[in-house]
């Protein structure tokens, strides 16, 4: 039998409205407006890197919050401040820092279990590491 694996695809159109103004839509009805900085633009929405930092952190608390859920772990709150580094030299995000906190009704140990699940599964959070980026997680827990 064959090992067949699903293969999904995602859309994303860019349309300029103006100067430095990009709408891109996922062809789903959500869109979002890219700018830069009021040096170059007039920053009415962050740069694309920026959405690729936010989407790091917001796909990392969905996947943790899914598998909390997996695992019957009732969670109380979840924060994530990530910071990216971007390095001048390679143009590009080259480090990360996440700050995870997490309100739960679980050991410290179920709630790091949740945790490397996460790490292990979270599809921007593995873009990130299979471009080379240096990631630290600092997991902070909090039992209630």
């Amino acid at each position: 039998m064959l090992n067949v694996k699903t293969m999904t695809k995602l859309r994303a159109d860019a349309l300029l409205v103006k100067d430095f103004k990009i709408v891109v839509d996922d062809g789903r009805s959500h869109s979002v407006c890219l700018d830069q900085p009021f040096d170059e633009g007039s920053d009415m929405g962050p740069t694309a890197l920026e959405l690729c930092v936010m989407s790091f952190a917001g796909c990392y608390a969905t996947i943790f919050a899914l598998t909390m859920k997996k695992m019957r772990i009732p969670l109380n709150e979840l924060s994530i401040m990530l910071e990216a580094v971007k390095s001048e030299k390679e143009g590009t995000i080259t480090e990360a820092k996440m700050n995870i906190t997490v309100k739960a009704r679980a050991t410290v140990d179920r709630v790091r279990r949740a945790h490397q699940l996460t790490v292990k599964t979270c599809p921007v959070g593995l873009l990130y590491e299979k471009a080379g980026v240096k990631i630290e997680y600092n997991l902070q827990t909090q039992q209630q």
